[in-house]
């Protein structure tokens, strides 16, 4: 019998071992819903940021990785930009959004998809109103009820009495159209096919993504049964790791190694870290497959 997945209390995982999961209700395999794309022509992944809600350097922190000159330990929120021949799309739009963006030299984005609505991902929206004027026309944005709702009323300026015979503002405000996603329910954009997948984080659920070969799965600290059937043969996992101890709404360390050990996709990346990882003396000690993300790291896929 499989284990149970790792409690929401945090605790470490059990029995790392666990029999592949087929959901029920899947009549079709992730490898084979991503084939039916053929050969999909390049594709890269960004990361636009790397680390937790607090960002590090920590404000009024003294640690050593706070005063790092390692770049590589100065992470902004985390982000990441999924690079396709027919455009930038975005996840997560961070409070540094703009900087991150201005940083890498990414001049457009074509679409947007969120995880979930908390201020460490929301917040730089804001910064999205230059979007449609770059690439012609209103940006897409990809989320759950529960993130429009957040958008809406913390951007209520863009949103003012809709309904019959409203016009959105001509300047100012993000111009967006949204688009509802559900788990398990590939969708598509800039021709190319995403899965979004549950998560769960804490108390909040979220979503993952998986595009081809690669998912990330950033803010998570328990993965339901039904999602791990979309993590399956992998080429990368970019999986949450905040810190080695134990937290309550995300992986730990060891317990984000033993989902790797789990899903054994050829490489892993660790992502959302705190100022607990010291970029190169934590990296050294990792599997030979796993490493750490930082800010301006790019992977094909």
């Amino acid at each position: 019998p499989s284990p149970s997945p790792p409690p929401l209390d945090g605790r470490p995982m059990t029995s790392p071992t666990r029999a592949p999961h087929h959901d029920p209700a899947v009549t079709e395999p992730a490898s084979q819903i991503l084939a039916n794309e053929g050969s999909p022509p390049r594709r890269r992944l960004l990361v636009l940021g790397s680390g937790t809600s607090t960002g590090v350097p920590v404000l009024g922190c003294d640690c050593a990785v706070c005063h790092s000159t390692n770049p590589k330990n100065q992470r902004t929120r985390p982000s990441v930009l999924l690079q396709f021949p027919a455009g930038n799309l975005l996840i997560d739009t961070t409070p540094e959004m703009r900087v991150q963006l201005l940083r890498e030299k990414i001049s457009k984005v074509h679409a947007i998809a969120y995880t979930h609505p908390h201020a460490d991902h929301l917040f730089g929206l804001d910064d999205a109103r230059l979007f449609p004027k770059a690439v012609g026309g209103a940006i897409p944005i990809f989320c759950e009820q529960q993130t429009e709702a957040a958008i809406r009323r913390a951007f209520h300026y863009a949103f003012p009495n809709e309904g019959e015979g409203y016009v959105p503002p001509r300047v100012g405000v993000p111009k967006i159209t949204f688009e509802r996603i559900t788990p398990n329910q590939p969708f598509q954009t800039l021709g190319q096919t995403l899965i979004p997948l549950r998560l769960q984080h804490g108390k909040f659920q979220v979503l993952g993504f998986r595009c081809g070969s690669l998912a990330y799965c950033t803010d998570v600290n328990h993965i339901p049964e039904e999602s791990w059937h979309w993590l399956e043969n992998l080429e990368t996992l970019i999986l949450d790791a905040l810190r080695p101890e134990p937290h309550p709404t995300h992986f730990s360390l060891s317990q984000a190694l033993e989902v790797i050990e789990q899903l054994r996709p050829q490489r892993a990346y660790l992502t959302h870290l705190s100022h607990s990882f010291d970029h190169d003396v934590v990296e050294s000690s990792l599997p030979a497959n796993v490493a750490l993300t930082y800010d301006g790291l790019w992977l094909d896929f």
